[in-house]
């Protein structure tokens, strides 16, 4: 996987500044937590990486080069909130799927291959290949989710942006999500922006944890240190809405 960085990143809709000269790094096979309030910024922050929000100021990088937003194959991949607007309610998950195999090596593949392919992203989040014929509506919001995951690693991203994919979640499979994705980070090396509103959320998966408010950065460090020993007035804010602020994942008990 990659290093992302954000360099003194400026976004701006009309005369409102939504991102002032953000500053923020996501290390080689890290994950980095963003945390805020709704309209704090972190949404804008992941579109402005995948080119879905003009820059005004600054730079984002990949690996110390600016990120190539142009061609089939885009090295940053975002999974969104929703995971049933995200995927096509008329193409079966094996096929949406293939739709993303856009890398170096797609063409070469053949027919047999893409199968096989499909087979293996399925696998590595956990579903059954056999459902790869499926509709999406046929799959609970956790599977759709998965499917969702696989369809951002089958164009082998070089780093994922998650935004909120656990929010739109029940509880009872929030954790399981979860698991999955600290299990992607040991067994790939994944390097991802975990963006929630959700603190224990944060806590579980990411070793480090950036607080945004008002389109900035207020606090950035260890996830441990930060929701631990916050320094910032804002950070303790969001804490003490939080009871307990502990997250409870489980092991997944459905296909």
């Amino acid at each position: 996987m990659s290093t992302l960085e954000f360099d003194h990143v400026t976004v701006r809709y009309g005369a409102s500044t939504v991102l002032d000269e953000v500053s923020l790094t996501v290390p080689d096979g890290g994950i980095v937590g963003l945390v805020g309030e709704s309209g704090s910024g972190k949404s804008t922050l992941a579109k402005a990486a995948v080119g879905l929000a003009p820059l005004h100021g600054g730079r984002i990088l990949l690996d110390g080069e600016p990120i190539r937003l142009t061609g089939r194959h885009r090295p940053v991949q975002m999974v969104f909130q929703d995971p049933f607007s995200s995927l096509d309610p008329r193409m079966t998950i094996g096929e949406s799927i293939a739709e993303a195999l856009h890398r170096p090596d797609a063409g070469r593949l053949s027919r047999a291959g893409r199968r096989a392919e499909i087979a293996r992203l399925l696998e590595l989040v956990h579903l059954d290949p056999a459902r790869a014929g499926r509709l999406p509506g046929e799959l609970s919001g956790g599977q759709r989710q998965r499917v969702a995951l696989a369809r951002a690693l089958a164009g082998r991203p070089r780093l994922v942006i998650a935004d909120e994919i656990t929010s739109a979640l029940d509880v009872s499979v929030q954790g399981a999500v979860l698991n999955l994705v600290r299990e992607m980070q040991r067994e790939l090396g994944l390097s991802m922006l975990f963006i929630s509103h959700n603190l224990a959320v944060v806590r579980y998966v990411a070793g480090q944890v950036a607080v945004m408010e008002g389109g900035r950065i207020v606090e950035h460090g260890p996830t441990a240190e930060v929701l631990g020993r916050p320094q910032h007035d804002y950070t303790r804010q969001l804490l003490a809405a939080v009871p307990g602020g502990h997250a409870t994942p489980t092991k997944e008990t459905t296909p």
